[in-house]
Protein backbone atom coordinates (compact mmCIF):
# COMPACT_ATOMS: atom_id res chain seq x y z
CA UNK A 1 0.00 0.00 0.00
CA UNK A 2 1.19 3.47 -0.78
CA UNK A 3 -0.03 6.92 0.09
CA UNK A 4 -2.01 8.38 2.93
CA UNK A 5 -5.16 6.85 4.33
CA UNK A 6 -7.60 8.71 6.55
CA UNK A 7 -9.47 6.73 9.20
CA UNK A 8 -12.54 8.10 10.99
CA UNK A 9 -14.07 5.92 13.72
CA UNK A 10 -16.99 7.33 15.67
CA UNK A 11 -20.01 6.78 17.85
CA UNK A 12 -22.41 9.40 19.20
CA UNK A 13 -19.98 10.11 22.04
CA UNK A 14 -16.49 9.47 20.61
CA UNK A 15 -14.65 10.30 17.42
CA UNK A 16 -11.16 9.33 16.27
CA UNK A 17 -9.94 11.01 13.11
CA UNK A 18 -6.38 10.37 11.93
CA UNK A 19 -4.26 9.84 8.86
CA UNK A 20 -1.79 7.00 8.27
CA UNK A 21 1.28 7.90 6.23
CA UNK A 22 3.45 4.80 6.59
CA UNK A 23 2.83 1.10 6.82
CA UNK A 24 3.66 1.01 10.56
CA UNK A 25 2.13 3.42 13.05
CA UNK A 26 2.63 3.08 16.79
CA UNK A 27 0.14 4.54 19.28
CA UNK A 28 1.44 5.10 22.80
CA UNK A 29 0.05 6.76 25.88
CA UNK A 30 -0.98 6.48 29.48
CA UNK A 31 -3.88 4.42 30.78
CA UNK A 32 -7.37 5.69 29.96
CA UNK A 33 -6.32 7.79 26.97
CA UNK A 34 -8.48 5.81 24.55
CA UNK A 35 -5.99 3.49 22.86
CA UNK A 36 -7.84 0.26 23.55
CA UNK A 37 -11.19 1.97 23.00
CA UNK A 38 -10.11 2.78 19.44
CA UNK A 39 -9.27 -0.88 18.71
CA UNK A 40 -12.46 -2.08 20.45
CA UNK A 41 -14.58 0.27 18.33
CA UNK A 42 -13.02 -1.06 15.14
CA UNK A 43 -13.57 -4.65 16.31
CA UNK A 44 -17.22 -3.85 17.07
CA UNK A 45 -17.67 -2.44 13.57
CA UNK A 46 -15.91 -5.42 11.94
CA UNK A 47 -18.06 -7.91 13.88
CA UNK A 48 -21.39 -6.08 13.29
CA UNK A 49 -21.05 -3.63 10.38
CA UNK A 50 -24.77 -2.99 9.95
CA UNK A 51 -25.94 -3.34 13.57
CA UNK A 52 -23.18 -1.47 15.35
CA UNK A 53 -23.37 2.03 16.85
CA UNK A 54 -19.82 2.48 15.50
CA UNK A 55 -19.31 4.19 12.18
CA UNK A 56 -16.08 3.63 10.26
CA UNK A 57 -14.95 5.63 7.28
CA UNK A 58 -11.78 4.67 5.42
CA UNK A 59 -10.73 3.99 1.84
CA UNK A 60 -9.25 0.64 3.00
CA UNK A 61 -10.74 -2.27 4.87
CA UNK A 62 -9.92 -2.17 8.59
CA UNK A 63 -9.34 -5.34 10.61
CA UNK A 64 -8.23 -6.23 14.13
CA UNK A 65 -5.44 -8.78 14.51
CA UNK A 66 -5.24 -10.59 17.85
CA UNK A 67 -4.66 -13.81 19.73
CA UNK A 68 -2.83 -17.04 19.13
CA UNK A 69 -4.23 -17.42 15.60
CA UNK A 70 -2.67 -14.18 14.34
CA UNK A 71 -0.88 -15.98 11.46
CA UNK A 72 -4.12 -17.38 10.12
CA UNK A 73 -5.83 -14.01 10.48
CA UNK A 74 -2.94 -12.23 8.78
CA UNK A 75 -3.05 -14.66 5.84
CA UNK A 76 -6.61 -13.49 5.15
CA UNK A 77 -5.88 -9.76 5.36
CA UNK A 78 -4.87 -8.12 2.07
CA UNK A 79 -4.56 -4.43 1.13
CA UNK A 80 -6.05 -3.42 4.49
CA UNK A 81 -5.28 -1.64 7.74
CA UNK A 82 -4.70 -4.02 10.66
CA UNK A 83 -5.10 -2.72 14.21
CA UNK A 84 -3.34 -4.55 17.04
CA UNK A 85 -3.99 -3.79 20.71
CA UNK A 86 -1.38 -4.00 23.44
CA UNK A 87 -1.22 -7.31 25.24
CA UNK A 88 -0.74 -9.30 22.04
CA UNK A 89 2.71 -10.72 22.71
CA UNK A 90 3.26 -11.75 19.09
CA UNK A 91 4.02 -8.13 18.07
CA UNK A 92 7.33 -8.37 19.94
CA UNK A 93 8.57 -11.37 17.97
CA UNK A 94 10.95 -11.52 15.02
CA UNK A 95 8.49 -13.93 13.39
CA UNK A 96 5.78 -11.27 13.34
CA UNK A 97 8.24 -8.69 11.96
CA UNK A 98 9.14 -11.04 9.09
CA UNK A 99 5.52 -11.89 8.32
CA UNK A 100 4.25 -8.31 8.07
CA UNK A 101 7.07 -7.32 5.73
CA UNK A 102 5.64 -9.81 3.23
CA UNK A 103 2.24 -8.09 3.18
CA UNK A 104 0.77 -5.00 1.54
CA UNK A 105 -1.09 -3.92 4.69
CA UNK A 106 -0.77 -0.94 6.99
CA UNK A 107 -0.48 -1.67 10.72
CA UNK A 108 -1.55 0.43 13.70
CA UNK A 109 -0.05 -1.05 16.86
CA UNK A 110 -1.08 0.08 20.33
CA UNK A 111 1.83 -0.52 22.67
CA UNK A 112 3.49 1.13 25.65
CA UNK A 113 6.62 -0.93 25.11
CA UNK A 114 9.30 -0.48 22.48
CA UNK A 115 9.16 -2.91 19.59
CA UNK A 116 12.78 -3.40 18.46
CA UNK A 117 11.94 -6.11 15.92
CA UNK A 118 9.74 -3.76 13.87
CA UNK A 119 11.11 -1.24 11.38
CA UNK A 120 8.92 1.75 12.26
CA UNK A 121 9.81 5.40 11.92
CA UNK A 122 10.15 7.61 14.97
CA UNK A 123 7.98 10.07 13.04
CA UNK A 124 5.08 7.62 13.13
CA UNK A 125 4.80 7.23 16.90
CA UNK A 126 1.69 8.99 18.20
CA UNK A 127 -0.23 9.59 21.38
CA UNK A 128 -3.95 10.30 21.65
CA UNK A 129 -5.10 13.72 22.77
CA UNK A 130 -8.69 14.17 23.89
CA UNK A 131 -10.67 17.34 23.55
CA UNK A 132 -14.27 17.91 24.53
CA UNK A 133 -16.28 17.51 27.67
CA UNK A 134 -16.20 14.50 29.97
CA UNK A 135 -19.28 13.35 31.81
CA UNK A 136 -21.71 14.87 29.35
CA UNK A 137 -23.44 13.69 26.23
CA UNK A 138 -21.33 15.95 24.05
CA UNK A 139 -19.05 14.24 21.62
CA UNK A 140 -15.37 13.90 22.53
CA UNK A 141 -12.87 14.23 19.73
CA UNK A 142 -9.65 12.29 19.77
CA UNK A 143 -6.68 13.22 17.68
CA UNK A 144 -3.24 11.74 17.26
CA UNK A 145 -0.29 13.92 18.11
CA UNK A 146 3.33 13.31 17.18
CA UNK A 147 5.43 12.25 20.17
CA UNK A 148 8.81 12.85 18.55
CA UNK A 149 8.90 16.08 16.54
CA UNK A 150 10.90 16.93 13.50
CA UNK A 151 13.77 19.00 14.76
CA UNK A 152 15.53 21.37 12.43
CA UNK A 153 19.23 21.52 13.19
CA UNK A 154 20.88 24.94 13.17
CA UNK A 155 24.16 23.56 11.81
CA UNK A 156 25.44 20.53 9.94
CA UNK A 157 26.29 17.55 12.18
CA UNK A 158 29.76 16.16 11.53
CA UNK A 159 30.39 13.14 13.79
CA UNK A 160 33.93 12.33 14.85
CA UNK A 161 33.26 8.60 14.83
CA UNK A 162 30.51 6.20 13.75
CA UNK A 163 30.20 2.82 15.48
CA UNK A 164 28.69 -0.02 13.52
Amino acid sequence: MRGKHRVVVSTKRLRYDFELKRNLTIVRGDSATGKTTLVDMIQEYVNHPSGSPVELSCDKTCQVLSGALWREQLAGIKDSIAFIDEGNEFVKTDDFAREIQRTDNYYVIVSRESLPSLPYSVEEIYGIRTSGKYGTLKQSYHEFYRIYGREVLAHKVEPEMILI
